[in-house]
């Protein structure tokens, strides 16, 4: 793993949506994804790349409604690779699938972008080495251009079988309803820090990273928080290095007037914008 996502910074790991047709969800992870059933009910299913770490957790609740609307909530999850190589199996399998993608060179990154059948959206990426990323007075470089394709598709040529063990959770897009708001949120509150920014987009990190968290107003400034039964995000997760920095931000959030909530599968709470955060601790991810 890189030194982005591990110990001492604070990151993002698992997450877990609400969906209305599980098995046809399920079907797509595995088939067009590749990541592996690590369990299955009729109403809830665990992926992951490594057999080991869940990154994505599917829920089919009893009364779930399409996604629909203008509201807050997800705009992508992002998978990591270790590799470009692997980026060129993922690109070719695609190809060869015909499932629609798109797909962007980020002068930090070079990523691919799919939609799941339940409208949620989804980025692989690999990243280029951090030696490579240009910073100025604190903030990086990032654009959108067009991906070198035929480049990427050199870098390997191994008959794809599902995503690498190394696929780690790299960062999660959200959208808001105030930009300013989440920013203080994250920055005051969680401790990120803000190092780029686009039009109506923020993207924050810490330890030096491009991003772990972006929000954006894309949805419209005002965009609510979506009924609690509808497709889409239903938490995700920050991984702390240790108890104590966990209890740190609990601190933070209960200062700051942010709901804190202890439940069996650990503390939760919700940034402005209704978006729900899983606060787990590195190793024990409990």
């Amino acid at each position: 793993m890189d030194k982005f996502h591990q110990s001492p910074n604070v990151t993002v790991g698992e997450i877990n949506m609400k969906v209305k047709e599980l098995e046809r969800t399920v079907s797509f992870y595995e088939t067009i994804i590749g990541l592996k059933v690590q369990e299955k009910s009729a109403e809830h299913a665990v992926l992951t790349a490594d057999g080991v770490s869940p990154l994505v957790t599917l829920e089919q609740p009893k009364d779930v409604i399409p996604l629909a609307g203008r509201h807050s909530g997800l705009y992508h999850f992002a998978l990591l690779l270790p590799t470009r190589a692997d980026l060129a199996v993922f690109l070719r399998h695609l190809i060869q699938t015909n499932y629609p993608f798109g797909a962007a060179d980020h002068y930090v990154s070079e990523a691919l972008y799919i939609t799941d059948p339940e409208g949620n959206g989804i980025e692989v990426y690999r990243d280029r080495p951090s030696s490579e990323w240009n910073w100025k007075n604190g903030s990086v470089e990032m654009a959108t251009l067009q991906l070198d394709a035929r480049g990427i598709l050199e870098a390997s040529s191994e008959p794809w079988s599902g995503l690498p063990a190394g696929t780690i959770m790299g960062h999660i897009h959200l959208h808001v309803g105030d930009l300013k708001q989440a920013e203080r949120f994250y920055n005051d509150v969680l401790e990120f820090k803000t190092v780029s920014y686009y039009p109506q987009a923020v993207f924050m990190s810490t330890g030096g990273y491009h991003h772990h968290i972006a929000v954006n107003t894309w949805q419209g400034a005002g965009a609510p928080t979506p009924p609690r039964n509808m497709v889409g995000l239903n938490w995700y997760t920050i991984v702390f290095p240790d108890d104590a920095a966990r209890q740190g931000a609990i601190g933070r959030l209960e200062q700051s007037g942010a709901p804190v909530e202890k439940e069996s599968n650990g503390y939760f709470t919700s940034d402005p914008a209704g978006n729900r955060i899983r606060l787990t601790i590195e190793a024990k991810g409990e």
